[in-house]
């Protein structure tokens, strides 16, 4: 059985630095893109960050890049999501991800659908 466990989230204050850690179980995902999707209150669910499983390329949402790394590693079977420069706007349940099998990192940018397994969410609350 797959499981996808968050960690790391919590109340910071605006300008702070958080990093969430996601351990998955189950099976090893050396094939699969992973990274992270946010769901901040009153809006939808977007797309944060992925790492794919091929060369570690990187992709990120414009409202992150440049403050969020996103990173893995496969020995431990665990996704990372370093977040610095915390905004309010950053609020939100934060979901670990894994998308389909020999897809790239990008694949994950076209939202839910592109998503084969979700975390249980972790809160970060960034107050200003």
């Amino acid at each position: 059985q797959v499981q996808l466990v968050e960690s790391g989230g919590g109340l910071v204050q605006a300008g702070a630095s958080v990093t969430l850690s996601c351990l998955a179980s189950g099976r090893a995902f050396t094939t699969y893109p992973m990274g992270w999707f946010r769901h901040p209150p009153g809006k939808e669910r977007e797309f944060v960050a992925a790492v794919s499983w091929s060369h570690g390329v990187r992709y990120y949402a414009d409202s992150v890049k440049g403050r969020f790394t996103t990173s893995r590693d496969d020995a431990k079977n665990t996704v990372y999501l370093r977040m610095n420069r915390l905004k309010p706007e950053d609020t939100a349940i934060y979901y670990c991800v894994v998308g389909g099998e020999y897809k790239s990192g990008q694949s994950l940018q076209s939202g839910d659908g592109a998503v084969s397994y979700w975390g249980q969410g972790t809160q970060v609350t960034v107050s200003s």
